[in-house]
């Protein structure tokens, strides 16, 4: 969840104005909005979020609290490869998140046969990455995809337009589950180096090597 921070100032001769911050992480703005409470000098402390709900501090309080028993904080990688000479694809994705005060990594990967191109499984890849957030039970909140394909990510972000038929039906099929569920999605695109949990993971399901497992780490 993110938040713009709306709030009076006031200095000591009585002369205020009315300030707002950055969009950030709703915890950081809550910690900053206490910090200049305790000042005195910031009246009518109130959060703005992306859908434009506005929150007082005891409300944001209470919501952050309900939030840390729920998934959060949701950060998917996602990756696709095709063999030409197979025609198999290997989908991959981890998936990280918070529960409880606690950081927790999915794993998942996949083997398919009935997709024609690389940036068809790179977009089979998301799907199931999407298909395992709803699993989770994730909905309505932020989450962050990250992967290296251009082309996903950019007709995600509808910077570039989708002429394909078979890749506008995958981005269509994932868009309307991301509607579904509610959730406020942010794109991310990286090099294959900073994917490579996701590529090892579609590598590894080419050569018919299957996994699937959720891990609490330490980050």
């Amino acid at each position: 969840m993110k938040v713009t921070i709306s709030f009076t100032y006031r200095t000591p001769k009585g002369a205020d104005t009315v300030l707002y911050s950055e969009e950030m992480r709703a915890p950081k703005a809550l910690l900053l909005a206490e910090d200049m409470e305790r000042t005195g000098r910031a009246k009518n402390i109130e959060f703005i979020d992306t859908n434009d709900t506005t929150w007082t501090l005891k409300e944001l309080r209470k919501q952050l609290e309900e939030i840390k028993t729920e998934p959060h904080d949701v950060k998917i990688y996602f990756d696709g490869g095709f063999d030409l000479k197979t025609k198999n694809s290997g989908l991959g994705c981890a998936i990280y998140y918070e529960q409880n005060d606690k950081t927790f990594r999915i794993r998942r990967n996949a083997l398919v046969e009935e997709l024609e191109s690389n940036n068809e499984a790179e977009y089979a890849a998301l799907h199931l990455a999407v298909q395992e957030v709803e699993e989770l039970g994730v909905h309505h909140m932020p989450i962050t995809i990250v992967g290296d394909s251009q082309v996903v990510i950019n007709q995600l972000k509808e910077d570039w337009p989708c002429y394909e038929k078979e890749l506008a039906n995958w981005a269509n099929r994932i868009e309307t589950k991301l509607e579904q569920l509610g959730l406020d999605v942010e794109y991310e695109l990286v090099s294959r180096k900073k994917n490579r949990e996701a590529d090892q993971l579609a590598s590894q399901a080419l050569q018919e090597i299957i996994i699937s497992s959720v891990k609490e780490i330490d980050r």
